[in-house]
Formats: structure tokens, sequence, C-alpha cells
């Protein structure tokens, strides 16, 4: 006989915890701070029009809150950037949405639906001018210009996206910028963009009409290698379930990975890479772990993280000093997005985007 007891049922399984003292980890995303990054940048930015990238569920920060904000805010413009699916038009036109063109074939799809629906939403064009991704190229832009001659030619927007803008000497940059010029003569009148989160700081060569932040809200340094004028979004706590010994020379995890090289102490917390928090923040060669901060110190992640865990090496902190029920701070209290990606051997982007849903979230300033 099979007894279902929900007590022992898989952590992974269950949702995310309405309680507080129940969840493994405790997410607070900063609304007033989202919107503080976009007035920043779109005082930057004046008189060019600064939308807002809100992909992904909002970079994983919770599409519905984040947009509402960001509309309150003054933020009138959100693109869907991936282009149309087949068979989606219909969907965007229920919604009043304004779909991203990215290929000859997808333009072809939309003014079919157009057509037949009268719709006057209109729709951005997107063009290939070095990222070798989605839009259409170069020459495809210039057989398709003579339609501007049309009252209705349906483009309310023609963007290209930059392949390097984090890094600004890149010659790419200015290529690609160069490039996009020649592309807006010949569509004069339709309002363009070029510039994402890092394109922003590069000038205002790179702004045209309308600049579309994305990672640089949520907190990501735009800025690589220089301060972060970005104000922190996340911050997130991982519960400490046990505090145990480990005699030197035992190790710790699954693999064997972490030996203790003294008589240890770890502390074990209820996060895992089932909730984002990536495999890779484990020591690796040529790679030191990532860390944490527990009882206001930081420490270093001991062995591999695995699906609902990850031990954290606390020998040298003060006997009693990390407890059971305590917080560790994961991202916080001085251990920025960036610093955790780089520890776990990624970009800011992929530690947003990968926040996991059994979070306990609270959201600040909404």
């Amino acid at each position: 006989m099979t007894v279902h007891d929900p007590d022992l049922e898989p952590a992974n399984l269950r949702p995310a915890a309405s309680d507080p003292t129940e969840a493994g980890g405790i997410l607070r995303i900063d609304l007033a701070a989202i919107e503080a990054n976009w007035k920043m940048l779109a005082g930057m930015t004046v008189p060019v029009e600064c939308a807002a990238v809100v992909k992904a569920n909002a970079y994983g920060c919770g599409l519905e809150p984040v947009t509402r904000t960001l509309s309150r805010a003054g933020c009138r413009t959100f693109y869907v950037l991936n282009g149309l699916m087949p068979g989606s038009a219909p969907a965007f036109a229920a919604d009043y949405l304004r779909p991203v063109i990215n290929s000859t074939t997808e333009l072809a799809e939309w003014d079919a639906f157009v057509a037949i629906k009268n719709w006057r939403g209109g729709a951005a064009l997107h063009v290939d001018t070095g990222m070798n991704r989605l839009g259409i190229t170069v020459e495809e832009a210039a057989a398709i210009a003579p339609r501007m001659q049309s009252e209705n030619h349906g483009f309310t927007l023609l963007i290209s996206h930059l392949a390097c803008a984090e890094i600004p000497d890149h010659p790419m940059n200015d290529r690609q910028i160069r490039l996009f010029r020649e592309i807006r003569l010949l569509y004069r009148g339709v309002p363009s963009s070029l510039a994402n989160s890092s394109g922003i700081f590069l000038g205002g060569s790179a702004y045209c009409d309308l600049v579309r932040p994305g990672v640089a809200l949520y907190g990501v340094n735009p800025t690589p290698g220089k301060k972060n004028p970005m104000r922190p979004v996340v911050d997130l706590k991982g519960r400490i379930i046990q505090v145990r010994p480990v005699n030197k020379g035992e190790t710790v995890g699954y693999g064997a990975a972490f030996t203790a090289a003294r008589t240890s102490r770890v502390a074990v917390v209820a996060v895992g890479y089932a909730d984002g928090f990536l495999r890779s923040a484990g020591a690796a060669r040529a790679k030191p772990a990532a860390e944490v901060i527990v009882a206001g110190k930081r420490c270093p992640i001991a062995g591999r993280v695995s699906m609902d865990l990850l031990a954290v090496d606390v020998t040298d902190l003060a006997e009693g000093a990390a407890r059971r029920g305590d917080l560790a701070s994961l991202i916080g209290d001085g251990i920025s997005i960036d610093e955790l990606a780089a520890g776990m051997g990624t970009i800011g982007y992929e530690v947003l985007t990968n926040l996991g849903q059994r979070y306990h979230r609270v959201y600040k300033g909404e």
C-alpha cells in the first residue's frame, strides 16, 4: 500500500512558500530601484524615448509587477522582440501588441494578416547589421524600402541590435552604428532604435529615436570593468537547515568534490540548482568557489551545488555564529549579481533569468 504524505513530497514539486518561515529562500525584488534605474537611463537620453525590455518574465523579476511599475513611471513602449511565430498574428492583434518582424517570411505572414483584418497596429522591422542572429539582411531592407512611399506602410519602428556594446572600443560598435545610419536614410519618417543597456553608454551616436534598456533596469552592470551605475534590484537569502562538523580528510557532497583540509564546519542551505542557483558555483579547475555571506562574513561554497541544497564552509566563523534557521545572503549585502555570476562562470543575465519559483517572493515598492 502507498501512503501519500505531503510532508514527504520532494521539495522541487512544492509551490513557492507563502510563509517566509517555510521557504528555503527569500527573494526580494525592489521595484522602486527598477523605476529609479529606468528614470536614470531616460534622463541620460533625453529627448530620446526610453522603452523597457521585459522579456523572460522581466529578466526573472516578474512581468506584471515590473511592467506595472514602469508604466506608472512613464514608460510607454514594450515590444515583443522575438518575432512572429507561425499563426500567432491574431494573438498580437487581440492584445494590441506590436511584433518585431525578423524575416521576410514573417513580414509576408504579417502583411497577409493585416490585409485580411485591416489591422492598423503596426510592427517593428528588424534589420541585421552584424549580429547574424535575427533580422532581415541589409539587401532585403533596401528592397523593402520602396513601400515607404505608401501611406499605410505598416512600420512603427526600425531596429537593429548591437553585438558588442558592453565592449566600448570594439570595432563592431562603430561598424553597426554607421551601417544602421545608412539604413535609416531609406526609412525616413519611421522612428529607429539601436541602443540596448550597454549601448546607451556608448553615447548619442547609438541613441537614434528610442533606446531599449533591459538588463541594466534589473541592476546588472551595463559597463563591465567600471563601477556599476545602476541600483541593485535583487536580494536573495537562503535558509540554513543544518550546521554539521566535518573531520579533516572527509568529503562533502556529490563526487566528493570538497575535502576538508582541517577539522571543519559546513552550513547546509536549502537552495540548489532547482532554484536557479547554478551548479557551476562550486569550485572547479582554475576557478574558486563562489562565496555567500553568513553571519556578516564571506564564506565559500563547499563542494557541488545539488538540486535542493548547497553547503557552505563556515569553519572560520565563531562557534555558534551560523545556526539552523539563519539566513545566508546569496545576492545582496555586498555580493552583487555580477560577482555571483563571475563565481558561477557566467553572466548576470543567466543568474537573473534563472531565479526560481520556489522562493518566497517579496516585492518592495509595489
